[in-house]
Order: structure tokens, then sequence, then C-alpha cells
């Protein structure tokens, strides 16, 4: 079976373009890796391409705001080509800083063309940079989550407190808990509704904090010992036949080639 054909960007700050483009090949895709000013000179480079990954890291350092000055580029000069690789049913994927792209681009929530601002992701309740593993729970339909329930993640960033914009009414609010499909299990970053991933409503544009391609081998997980062995409170505890299952990560890039084939 020929393999789908993954685009992840890199340059300007963004430093997790390795680890996703592996993340992706393990999950059968055919990774390339593209410097963003290429893309932005050769738009061309999506036609071939079933999937674009925005990575995480620190796009333009952060100026103005995560994403901020990443969007802005991208908006003057891919804003057609990426709305008309929405509109083919291709996958558009935004890691932690990706997600704040595309939300700075209003391609999440809504991703048709014109769509206002509606949301932000904001500094952590906290004030602070958070590095940790967390526990989230899938909520809603999403095929990029098919078969997970509770899962764990990494997550670091310092602005993904997803706040709405001021004089939202109560329909946005059903319209982001409908579009939820992934919560932190407890509150984190003090982000609406617990919000930790938002996807568009044709389910093929997937933003999330949290990052898939940090976990892609059992192993990785700092309780490894406790995966391993069964954790006696139960939040980890796994029997020994399901280690081979896939980790949690690799699931939801797996799930993204299989809505492709």
């Amino acid at each position: 079976m020929k393999k789908a054909k993954a685009l992840v960007i890199y340059g300007d700050g963004i430093n997790c373009e390795n680890e996703t483009a592996y993340a992706l090949e393990l999950a059968g895709f055919a990774a390339e890796k593209h410097h963003c000013l290429d893309l932005l000179e050769n738009p061309v480079l999506l036609k071939d391409m079933q999937l674009l990954a925005l990575p995480g890291g620190f796009s333009f350092g952060d100026e103005i705001a995560s994403g901020k000055v990443m969007a802005i580029k991208l908006r003057e000069k891919l804003q057609d080509a990426l709305h008309n690789f929405i509109d083919q049913g291709k996958l558009l994927i935004g890691i932690c800083n990706g997600f704040q792209i595309l939300v700075q681009l209003e391609i999440l929530p809504d991703s048709s063309k014109g769509a206002e601002r509606s949301v932000s992701l904001c500094h952590n309740e906290s004030g602070k940079f958070i590095n940790r593993w967390v526990k989230l729970e899938v909520k809603n339909k999403s095929r990029f989550f098919e078969g997970l329930k509770s899962i764990h993640l990494p997550i670091r960033h310092g602005e993904g407190k997803l706040t709405l914009a001021s004089g939202a009414e109560e329909s946005l609010e059903m319209k982001l808990k409908a579009r939820a499909p992934l919560r932190y299990s407890q509150d984190v970053n003090g982000s609406f509704d617990r919000i930790a991933a938002l996807t568009n409503e044709a389910d093929n544009v997937l933003g999330l904090m949290p990052h898939p391609e940090a976990f892609v081998r059992w192993n990785q997980h700092p309780n490894w010992g406790q995966l391993k062995y069964g954790d006696t409170k139960g939040e980890l505890a796994l029997s020994r036949n399901s280690l081979s299952t896939t980790a949690h990560g690799l699931q939801i890039l797996k799930n993204a080639a299989a809505i492709l084939n």
C-alpha cells in the first residue's frame, strides 16, 4: 500500500520537527521536512501531500504572542492554499505552537474561509511555563482519537489557556465543547472547560497542546516502571498483555493515517 505523504515544516524557532517526522513515519506516513520559507515561496509543495504538520517550538521566539508572527506570514502567502488543502479533505495537524498558529490563523475552531477569530490561547493561569506529563480524557467523537479513552501525553507550553473572545455567546461555548475531543483530567492551565484540543467541523484539522510525537514508545513515559509492573494506585495500571498496545501519541497519528486510507 502506498504511504500517504506528510509535510512537516521547520525553521524560525520550530524545534520539534525531527520528532514529529519520525513519529509520522512510525505511524505509516512518508514524511518530508521542508523549511517554512520553502513552503511560503512554493505553495505547490502541498499539492502531493495528504497531511501538513505544524510542530511545536517557539516560532519567531513567540514575539507578540505565541504563533502570531508565523500565522501572519502563512496568512499572507498561504491562506488560499491552506483552505484549498482543508477543503480537499486533507489533514492539517498543529501541535502546541502549531495549535497556537492555527488559532491565530482563524482556522480553528472554524476552518471556513473568512471565519472570525473566536478563541485565543493565552498565558497559563499560573503565569508559568508548564513542562510535565498529564492525563487526558477523550470526550467527543473524532477520527483522530478512535479507540482511545483515557491517555497520557506531555505538555510543554507557557500559553495554553484556551479563552473565548470577549462577549462570546453561549452558542460559541456549545460549539467549542462539541469540537473538543480532548480534555485535561484536571485543570492544568485554566483552559475553558479544560479543553486540550480542538477540531474543525469536518474533523480534518486538529490542534492540540499535548505532544503526541513525544509518546510513540511506552518506555518514553516517565513512569515506565509502573506501566511495566502495574501501578498499585490504578491510574497507570496496564496488564502485561496490554504492553504490546500502541503508545497513545503514536495511536493518534496512526488514526490520522487510517483516515487517509
